[in-house]
């Protein structure tokens, strides 16, 4: 997938590297469910396992002005036979990378990835309380919300409730032409 600025591709293994470092950073684990002791082997673990999951797809953000990456994607529950997917880890790192846009283009590239390519009715996602950027974002392009899951999640031994939201394919081509 390639946008304006984004190249969102596989993830290879040499990115696990980049994973083990942002996701020990507060400022981008902060709304992620990720424990504080997380290591590179539990990631390269994590990455492994997930890639002989065909209901598990995972990608890498890469920044095309500075060709390195700058996030990850990281969807679940991909199930063919009901067409729907959930994007369950999302992230961009680095705020030199943050409050450009980017979120949008990538969530739209990905979006289209997701109804088009992939061929799927409904992709959810979720989003921890407090995350006011995330839930701004989804709202504007178009995420419908289904409710909150109380103590959906564990992170350091706290639960944290998740906002659930959803879009199903005619609300993202009704939001695509609404442009």
């Amino acid at each position: 997938m390639e946008t304006k600025n984004l190249v969102i591709r596989e993830t290879i293994f040499e990115d696990c590297e980049y994973f083990a470092k942002w996701e020990t950073d507060p400022n981008v684990v902060q709304f992620l469910t990720y424990e504080e002791d997380r290591t590179y082997k539990d990631v390269v673990e994590e990455w492994f396992t997930d890639k002989l999951d065909p209901t598990k797809l995972q990608f890498t953000i890469v920044r095309k002005s500075i060709r390195e990456p700058i996030g990850r994607i990281y969807i679940s529950r991909l199930d063919k036979a009901h067409d729907s997917l959930d994007i369950t880890k999302l992230y961009i790192a680095g705020e030199e990378n943050r409050k450009m846009g980017l979120g949008k283009e990538l969530l739209l590239e990905l979006l289209e990835y997701c109804f088009v390519f992939l061929h799927m009715e409904r992709v959810t996602l979720d989003y921890y309380t407090g995350n006011k950027a995330a839930a701004a974002l989804y709202e504007k392009l178009g995420f419908v919300k289904e409710g909150i899951a109380r103590n959906a999640t564990k992170k350091n031994g706290r639960y944290y409730d998740l906002h659930l939201m959803s879009m199903l394919r005619t609300e993202f081509f009704e939001k695509i032409h609404d442009k």
